[in-house]
């Protein structure tokens, strides 16, 4: 809360004070005793994507509860509860769904294995040797298609264009060192993790972070497809049979990537390392074997073949060569992204696994773009230039398969870099109100469960749209990535300006040169790819920010709508009103019948739901008060810091009703109110429960996706069981 609604909410406490006769009187009310115990760590929600639950085991009864942390007493005269034994544990929905389907929910663990608390969360960090292959994997293999790339455009102009391998090739490995230590300048300034989006943002304004972040995010898409079609591409180099089956392939490994990335980030860290050192060593080889044979020779160059002439070498030539190779850089800002991911010390083993990707990405490629120029090797349609290369250097030996195995393994897993990268920027658009905050949950696997599968079906849906082809895919390539490039380092030179810590000249002139040299590579792919794709990325670059803008602005209205006003806070006097004291006992199974004929035989109890104290729930809470019944307050926490916080701004408002937190070890809000609700009912099968809930009403249909869904999920649950009410208070929004 800012401080101007910490005022208001001591206000609004306040007045409750005034208005009720009786303060106590809700407090002393309760007919039940409202501690159940802590929250099973043995619970299971499942992911938010999923939108359904799964069994929990029963809370203890009160002889096996914590100490109260509520307010709240029993009333005076009601009988403890009975201790809930294997009669009372209530079937929920979601047990009758696990026993309806077992087969789902052992496929389920065994894909995704079993959940983890949030206090594993500091475990699952990555060692300086996992990190690198996971976030580099989509730089490193970029040498695969880089050089390619570059010579494809150059090819046109025959002999003539050839001859501007390497001045292009040395600009494009200048381009990569300069970036490089670029972003070491960043990690050093943002140690918890600098990603465009951030560095953008903080220096250059919001605008321009969202910018940067609409690049990154078309980037991270278009790393996926184009990763799994290059590598795609490498196995029907090797086994042309498989051609017709090129978009299938490609769609199955984007799944095999959901299902691995859905497990977490330790056990995807070990999925893709293998891989990513074996195209590493694959490709040391390929350039030491080329050089062996190149020396026998003298290093004279082979004869280039001849190739048709389309098009005469000129400055629109060399410039699209020039981006076209540049996408072999793609990937070198994900460790700068990922810094929180790392062990401790995280940004210095973050800068170290910065210099080892970058030394590695620029000998690979400077040693590829070498063996090319040696063997006279141009691109062909029919086959890949690494798979000329490695027929050259191996044969049709086994060594030849391997090259070709891991290249396309790496390439296939080299989306995975993305993986790691989007959740995060999703995360923190919507930390910042861009996106909805559906995408800040945390899944059963500490993993950003609804970011993972967006990415997935965004991915799938270019791949399938440009029938998995690689060169339809790079022209859309460069725009994204360098956009987020020139944005970061311009922020860099600002922060280096306004803070000048020591050394700050030196730093500012390398983030001014990776600005100026990203700035000259996004202009170029702009202008030269423009009518070959370019348009495609600009286009869903304009498109993400003005949904991004729109989020915003219906966020910011809600938030508006919902802040605190004590005065629109009106809660009904009762002048005389003594306390509630009915007594309820937990009785026999003639109490969950639904028998009641006369007001008086109906024994009360309002539960009200809150997550925060906006107007909407303090509306929530003093229609409940208005009731003149019992009322129980209760917030789910998903950490126990944000329970100190909650009972802190409770205390703060004046502790005016009974309150009970309950700690969800595993990031569940719906399953732990679920299974607290149906204890609550089975220990005092005698009351109806009132489940209130606060319920935000947009104008716009298109508008409610973006605030939670809790009462129907609650109605769903509760439903089968006797003597439960789910009402809603509604806040509409102004617009």
């Amino acid at each position: 809360m800012s401080e101007e609604q910490v005022r208001a909410l001591r206000r609004v406490g306040r007045a409750w004070n005034r208005v009720s006769a009786a303060p106590s009187v809700w407090r002393r009310a309760l007919p039940v005793e409202p501690d159940m115990g802590r929250f099973p760590p043995s619970a299971e929600p499942a992911p938010a994507w999923f939108g359904r639950l799964i069994p929990l085991p029963p809370l203890p009864g009160p002889g096996h509860a914590t100490p109260p942390t509520g307010p709240a007493e029993p009333a005076e005269g009601a009988e403890p509860a009975r201790e809930a034994g294997p009669a009372d544990r209530a079937e929920a929905p979601e047990e009758a769904e696990a026993a309806a389907n077992p087969r789902g929910a052992v496929l389920r663990r065994v894909l995704l294995g079993a959940p983890l608390a949030s206090s594993a969360f500091v475990t699952e960090r990555m060692r300086k040797l996992v990190a690198l292959p996971v976030l580099s994997a989509d730089a490193l293999s970029s040498v695969a298609y880089g050089p390619e790339a570059m010579l494809t455009v150059l090819v046109l102009a025959g002999a003539a264009g050839l001859a501007y391998t390497f001045p292009v090739a040395a600009v494009i490995v200048f381009l990569m060192l300069a970036v490089g230590v670029s972003y070491r300048q960043t990690i050093r300034a943002y140690p918890h993790g600098g990603g465009s989006y951030i560095v953008a943002g903080d220096n250059l304004g919001p605008v321009a972070g969202l910018v940067a972040a609409a690049g990154l995010m078309t980037d991270y898409v278009l790393t996926v497809a184009v990763s799994i079609a290059s590598g795609i591409a490498a196995i029907t180099s090797a086994l042309p049979g498989l051609t017709p089956w090129t978009v299938p392939l490609g769609v199955a490994v984007i799944v095999l990537l959901l299902a691995g990335n859905l497990r977490g980030i330790r056990q995807a860290g070990a999925l893709f390392a293998a891989p990513t050192y074996a195209f590493v060593v694959a490709m040391f080889a390929l350039i030491g074997a080329g050089l062996v044979d190149a020396a026998q020779d003298g290093f004279r160059a082979a004869p280039t073949p001849s190739v048709p002439v389309t098009e005469a070498v000129g400055l629109l030539l060399i410039t699209r060569a020039f981006s076209s190779g540049a996408t072999a850089m793609t990937g070198i800002e994900a460790i700068s992204n990922a810094v929180p991911a790392f062990r401790p010390v995280e940004w210095r083993n973050a800068r170290t696994t910065l210099t080892w990707m970058v030394g590695l990405l620029i000998a690979m490629f400077a040693g590829i773009v070498v063996l090319i120029h040696l063997t006279g090797v141009v691109p062909r349609s029919d086959e890949t230039t690494l798979s000329q290369l490695a027929h050259l250097s191996f044969g049709q030996g086994w060594f030849y398969v391997y090259v070709q195995a891991a290249t396309a393994a790496v390439l296939l897993l080299a989306a995975n870099t993305a993986y790691n990268d989007f959740p995060r920027v999703l995360s923190l658009l919507a930390r910042d109100d861009y996106a909805p905050k559906v995408f800040l949950r945390l899944g059963d696997r500490l993993a950003y469960s609804n970011s993972t599968v967006a990415l997935s079906l965004a991915a799938a849906l270019v791949y399938v749209a440009f029938d998995g082809r690689t060169g339809a895919l790079i022209p859309l390539y460069a725009v994204g990535v360098f956009l987020a490039f020139t944005l970061s380092q311009s922020g860099m030179v600002v922060h280096w300006w306004r803070r000048r810590d020591p050394h700050w000249r030196k730093s500012l002139v390398f983030n001014a040169t990776g600005a100026v040299l990203s700035g000259l590579v996004l202009l170029t792919a702009g202008v030269s790819k423009f009518t070959s794709g370019a348009w495609v990325a600009l286009l869903a670059i304009a498109v993400f920010l003005l949904v991004t803008t729109r989020v915003h602005r219906h966020y910011a209205t809600t938030r508006e709508a919902l802040r605190l006003r004590p005065h629109a806070v009106d809660l009904p006097a009762r002048p005389g009103a003594g306390p509630l004291t009915p007594a309820v006992r937990a009785g026999s199974a003639a109490d969950l019948r639904e028998s009641e004929e006369l007001p008086e035989e109906i024994r009360h109890l309002s539960v009200v739901a809150v997550a925060t104290l906006d107007l909407a729930a303090m509306r929530t809470l003093a229609y409940a008060a208005s009731l003149a019944q019992p009322v129980l307050v209760v917030h789910i926490s998903t950490t126990e810091e944000e329970e100190r916080r909650f009972r802190a701004y409770w205390s703060l408002w004046g502790d005016h009703l009974p309150l009970q937190t309950v700690l969800s070890p595993y990031r569940a809000v719906v399953a732990p109110l679920v299974h607290y609700i149906e204890t609550l009912h089975r220990l005092n099968p005698g009351l109806t429960l009132t489940v209130i809930l606060p319920e935000i009403v947009t104008r716009h249909r298109r508008h409610q996706f973006l605030h939670s869904r809790t009462a129907p999920r609650l109605r769903r649950s509760l439903r089968r069981l006797p003597k439960i009410v789910i009402t809603t208070v509604p806040f509409h929004l102004p617009t």
